[in-house]
């Protein structure tokens, strides 16, 4: 996979597929070429079956991601066709953040703010060091976020938080983060890579079709009762039941041995 910017690292280890924001003078800002990057990883990674997840996280030490680089805003939304064109490939990188169906985990140490907080929340779990900080400074700058990073936050948080958050536009410590359910775990900074290794270990571990259910489940109960996809829920059900997984794990159960998913 080749990408057209540096600013984004691609590498795959050991089932994992790591995406890198790698900006680190401007704190891991994302800019148009590094959105159109996300995209493409995305749909590599989808379609790798040996990519069991995804770990995103920023360069340096200093970010997680820290938003929009705004520097970009004069050249590439200096008009109402280059702010179109903008947004369409920023949100379709969006949605396949959004959209992707295995394990998306946000490994974060220091800034996650604003659109970097909304990159974070499109992961299943973030996990976060002990300096870590969060905010979406909108109110701030005198626009609004985003109807879908407004519909996350609230599902994560509940809206009380979630208008907090938005209306004062302060930032948070990883502890406060962690207390109110924005982020899964706060660790040390020294603990950060090895608290990851240890959802990636048990991620490339466990059968992915029962995985992809679970998520995938979980993004229907989210939905209103009248739009969910019942018969998606019940092909999903139906597939692990008749995988060669559901024979393995059966069997390795038996065995008392550790089973070997392949994910068919």
């Amino acid at each position: 996979m080749k990408l057209k910017t540096d600013k984004m690292i691609a590498e795959k280890k050991d089932g994992v597929g790591w995406l890198t924001f790698n900006s680190p003078a401007r704190r891991n800002a994302v800019s148009l070429e590094m959105w159109e990057a996300i995209g493409t990883v995305m749909d590599d990674y989808s379609q790798d079956p040996d990519v069991r997840c995804c770990v995103m996280t920023g360069a340096g030490d200093k970010a997680f991601v820290s938003g929009a680089d705004i520097s970009q805003f004069k050249e590439k939304r200096n008009d109402a066709e280059a702010a179109a064109e903008y947004d369409r490939i920023s949100n379709d990188s969006r949605r396949k953040l959004g959209e992707f169906e295995k394990p998306l985990i946000a490994m974060i140490r220091g800034y996650c703010l604003g659109g970097g907080l909304g990159v974070a929340m499109s992961a299943d779990f973030r996990i976060a060091s002990e300096d870590s900080q969060f905010g979406i400074p909108a109110a701030r700058l005198g626009i609004a976020y985003t109807f879908e990073n407004v519909q996350r936050l609230a599902s994560l948080v509940g809206p009380s938080y979630a208008k907090e958050i938005l209306i004062t536009g302060r930032r948070m410590t990883a502890a406060e983060a962690h207390q109110i359910g924005l982020i899964n775990r706060v660790v040390p900074v020294d603990s950060l890579a090895a608290t990851v290794q240890e959802f990636t270990d048990a991620i490339t571990e466990n059968a992915p079709l029962s995985m992809r259910a679970s998520k995938l489940t979980v993004a229907e109960i989210l939905k209103d009762k009248e739009d969910r996809d019942y018969g998606l829920l019940d092909g999903l059900k139906k597939a692990c039941f008749d995988s060669k997984d559901y024979q393995e794990g059966r069997e390795a159960f038996m065995a008392k041995r550790k089973p070997q998913f392949t994910g068919t």
